[in-house]
């Protein structure tokens, strides 16, 4: 923000996991906490390992493979020292496969598990301690899907509508355990996004044939998904816990 105006996250420490491609909801987040006052740890699988890279102020780039519990301890514990400490959390980093139940490997629906699930647990447990000493209101924010509230379908099989149906059953849980704490937890379920997930995924005419299906007519944008996940993370939504917020156009309303 400009011109003096009140930022939402001013002096917040944050954490945002799965932020590396710049064109995925995870650098979207990081783009809006930025602006909004934070100082951001970005976690991602893609940075390299031993590496640390600061782009921009205000901002540290860190390798964490999500789906190994040592390495995400190992990036939360110098998150905490370069941010000197942790208030908010964002588990968005996550993988997607449409692979169908009859074709779907043990494997596969292990990985699945793995990154998007345990992915999350494995965060979220290494930066608890820190979370737990934060004086700031600290909030956890989980990314869910629509697959998880409709059942799959589109680009997610059955493993990546099952994983995160668990991230959301997670969070709800969390906000029973944490809340006497004083941590929030809540969940982003976005449904289709202009990521280059999609625009892979979808050929044109598809494309368009989904869009009439979809009561505001079009596909969402990472800002979009951004700006709920600014909302939960912020004390915009200090008396909210447990809850699922749909991102989707009015593509599942239920």
């Amino acid at each position: 923000m400009t011109g003096g105006a009140l930022q939402l996250l001013a002096g917040k420490r944050a954490i945002v996991t799965g932020g590396a491609n710049p064109r995925g909801i995870g650098a979207a987040v990081v783009e809006l906490f930025l602006a909004q006052g934070a100082n951001v740890a970005v976690l991602d699988h893609a940075y390299p390992e031993g590496a640390e890279v600061q782009p921009v102020r205000g901002r540290v780039d860190l390798h964490c493979d999500v789906s190994r519990a040592a390495s995400c301890e190992a990036a939360l514990a110098r998150a905490k020292e370069v941010l000197g400490g942790i208030d908010v959390l964002v588990n968005n980093a996550g993988i997607v496969a449409a692979t169908r139940i009859w074709d779907l490997p043990e494997d596969e629906f292990r990985r699945m598990i793995d990154v998007n699930l345990t992915g999350t647990y494995n965060v979220t447990h290494a930066a608890l301690p820190a979370l737990l000493e934060s004086t700031r209101h600290p909030a956890i924010v989980n990314l869910g899907s629509t697959a998880a509230l409709r059942g799959g379908g589109l680009l997610g099989g059955s493993h990546y509508a099952a994983s995160k149906g668990g991230v959301i059953s997670f969070t709800k849980a969390l906000a029973r355990e944490l809340g006497p704490r004083g941590i929030r937890a809540n969940c982003v379920a976005p449904g289709i996004i202009e990521t280059d997930m999609t625009r892979e995924k979808f050929g044109e005419n598809w494309e368009q044939e989904l869009k009439q299906g979809i009561p505001l007519q079009r596909f969402g944008s990472p800002a979009e998904v951004a700006q709920a996940i600014l909302f939960l993370a912020s004390d915009l939504s200090s008396y909210s816990t447990g809850i699922v917020v749909d991102v989707n156009g009015g593509f599942h309303i239920h």
